[in-house]
């Protein structure tokens, strides 16, 4: 029966981490999917170029507040918990998705529209800044010695299915309404459906009870006074390793899974929606492959999978990159699902890794800062710089060398880095 009840916890804590990160990753994929059509209600130009380059801007400024919102969220994780803390962040992002799906258009009340945009993407910033790092320690923490790659797989699993909801819905948006609907409010609908996905995570969390290591440290009176000036005095260096340990994951996420329909659609004249039905099924294989590799991880360990895919991401980028500048559905089809095994190798074991290199008196904190910095950094910006990038040298496949080049520090960093996989969470005092 014991074994049993901490089984059905365990299923709890998996459902209640991934509801916030699926929520915060369905609306990050809505707002890049829907950037064609976000551009001409909010920055309308003859110039439509211009128009893509001030949304993409604008998706870029959400990621500046994120490592506002990592260090107070992250302060008050490591002080207040887990639980309650990620109960307040998916709260807050499910309020300031929902204004983005009822703000009025420029044609509407003009120039007030863009900076509404703007105020409510840095609202989701800041609430998203405090969730991967929370959700991350929260699953982990609560897993199995022996399956903290499977849990931590999952984490990743619920980012990904975020990721394939909003690019369904986007399909499913495309295929099913006219141009002139999806314009006037069909865009709205998922910003508006946001809500849901919210009061859904919000209701599990609130019924469950925080870390048993993170108990463990409040029983004993170990939790951390001041855990951001801790974590900077004394674990400055593995922020430093982790940022750049993090860091191909910013372009995977954002220029892979969630720009690249807007990248054939606008560059390469491919309709939205087969480009996003391409999409679609990368990212199902890849939701298969990652739970897997995360268990795969628990046994052989984590650093020779993702130096496989850091390896692989520097060989075969650029020629998957030729595939789909080919043009055709087919085409970007195969590269996607080529790309989904082996970015796979590298999402797959990454949460865990990542937890495993912090302390848990300050492991919120730590996340949260280096998690957010690089994404802020190298992720936010990723599809300006690659629609920059494009335009600027006239070559479609300048987003392919981006993604190599961070790939090559990433790889430096795990080279670098310990082996975790083996004992207990790191407990520093």
């Amino acid at each position: 029966m014991a074994l049993q009840a901490e089984t059905t916890v365990a299923r709890k804590a998996i459902i209640a981490g991934a509801a916030g990160n699926a929520m915060e990753w369905f609306d990050y994929t809505i707002y890049p999917i829907l950037a064609t059509v976000i551009a001409s209600q909010f920055f309308p130009s003859e110039d439509p170029l211009a128009s893509l380059l001030a949304t993409f801007a604008v998706f870029a400024i959400a990621f500046f507040t994120r490592p506002i919102g990592g260090v107070v969220f992250g302060h008050f994780g490591d002080k207040i918990g887990r639980r309650n803390t990620l109960v307040a962040s998916i709260s807050f992002m499910a309020l300031s998705t929902f204004l983005m799906g009822i703000l009025p258009t420029y044609q509407q009340i003009g120039i007030l529209a863009p900076i509404l945009l703007v105020i409510a993407r840095m609202l989701q910033g800041l609430s998203a800044g405090g969730e991967w790092a929370g959700s991350a320690s929260f699953m982990v923490e609560y897993a199995p010695e022996s399956r903290r790659g499977l849990f931590g797989g999952w984490q990743q699993c619920s980012i990904i299915g975020g990721i394939l909801l909003g690019s369904g819905m986007g399909t499913l948006l495309t295929f099913s309404l006219s141009e002139d609907a999806l314009n006037s409010w069909g865009w709205r609908v998922p910003f508006l459906f946001g809500i849901v996905l919210g009061a859904i995570g919000l209701y599990i969390r609130v019924g469950l009870q925080d870390t048993p290591a993170f108990r463990a440290l409040e029983n004993n009176e170990q939790t951390a006074s001041a855990p951001i000036l801790e974590t900077l005095r004394r674990y400055y260096k593995d922020i430093l390793v982790a940022i750049a340990f993090i860091l191909v994951g910013a372009p995977i996420y954002y220029i892979l899974l969630t720009y690249l329909p807007a990248y054939v659609t606008q560059t390469l004249g491919l309709p939205l929606s087969l480009a996003l039905l391409s999409n679609s099924i990368g990212l199902l294989l890849l939701m298969i492959l990652i739970p897997m590799v995360g268990l795969i991880s628990d046994r052989t360990g984590r650093r020779p999978l993702m130096i496989a895919s850091c390896v692989g991401l520097v060989v075969l980028t650029y020629p998957l990159f030729l595939l789909i500048a080919q043009g055709s559905f087919l085409s970007v089809l195969l590269a996607q699902l080529a790309f989904a095994v082996v970015v796979s190798l590298y999402i797959g074991p990454v949460a865990a890794a990542i937890v495993e290199m912090f302390p848990t008196r300050v492991r919120y904190s730590s996340l949260g800062i280096s998690y957010n910095i690089s994404v802020a950094v190298f992720g936010g910006t990723a599809p300006f710089i690659a629609t920059f990038l494009i335009s600027w040298t006239g070559n479609d496949l300048a987003p392919a060398l981006y993604l190599i080049a961070a790939a090559v520090v990433t790889l430096i960093a795990i080279l670098m880095m310990k082996e975790t996989y083996r004992g207990p969470l790191r407990h520093d005092h």
